[in-house]
């Protein structure tokens, strides 16, 4: 009985070992993919807020390329796209109002990874921190809560708790 006892155990070894590698590796792309907003969970301090909202993230080992496609709280047609890396340096970006280029909304951002669940996005306007971020993913990656604080372009003070569902 020892015998077989003796050739389950590293059986039993591996397998956990490659369980804990299959989970630890899903974690660490919690982020991909299509995301969509839950209009009717999120809250916007001012408002209005959006109406819908689609985010997709695609991460690499060099980064994350990020795009936004939605209808604001006005009807206008937002977009947003930008490639970063998750260093906490500034990249540009770039926002669309029905097309046409959102010159007072932020024109750099920033992300960090906290850790497989967290990440933190900082945007700025002309170097002048407005927003910061806070994007926490649910343990089981159905869910992605925002909570943004800072100021609008306009210098109003914002607070706003976005929920996204993966799709």
């Amino acid at each position: 009985m020892s015998s077989i006892s003796s050739k389950i155990a590293p059986i039993a070894a591996l397998l956990a070992l490659l369980t804990l590698s299959v989970t630890a590796a899903a974690a660490a792309d919690m982020l991909s993919g299509t995301w969509k907003q839950n209009v009717a969970k999120s809250k916007y301090d001012p408002g209005p807020g959006f109406k819908n909202n689609t985010t997709r993230f695609e991460l690499s080992k060099d980064g994350m390329k990020f795009s936004a496609d939605g209808t604001d709280g006005l009807g206008r047609r937002i977009q947003n796209e930008y490639t970063v890396k998750l260093d906490g340096t500034d990249y540009p970006t770039r926002q669309l109002i029905d097309g046409k280029p959102n010159t007072g909304g932020a024109d750099a951002v920033s992300w960090k990874k906290i850790d497989d669940y967290t990440y933190e996005q900082t945007n700025k306007f002309r170097g002048k921190t407005l927003t910061v971020a806070r994007h926490v993913i649910s343990k089981d990656g159905k869910t992605r809560v925002v909570n943004t604080t800072g100021l609008t372009a306009q210098g109003a003070k914002l607070n706003n708790v976005l929920v996204f569902e993966k799709q």
